[in-house]
């Protein structure tokens, strides 16, 4: 799946906090800090950004992927 160019940090956070099992932490700037505890520990940073490139967000979905053991456009259709 292609990515979407016109996603902000906000709805990737939504997204992340939602479906993912993600909450935020804090916020240090324009960065918001996300953790999750399923099924380990994990964090990830988000840029609150009104346009997130597209090698940041490729970046941060192929980690959650990752992580959570799914694949990169199971993150992207619930974005």
């Amino acid at each position: 799946m292609k990515l979407p160019r016109n996603l902000s940090g906000r709805q990737l956070i939504a997204v992340l906090c939602g479906e993912w099992g993600y909450r935020v932490l804090h916020q240090e700037g324009s960065h918001v800090v996300m953790e999750t505890g399923i099924p380990t520990k994990h964090r990830v940073t988000v840029p609150d950004h009104r346009v997130l490139r597209v090698g940041t967000l490729n970046a941060i979905v192929r980690a959650v992927a990752a992580h959570k053991g799914v694949s990169r456009d199971d993150i992207l259709t619930s974005a």
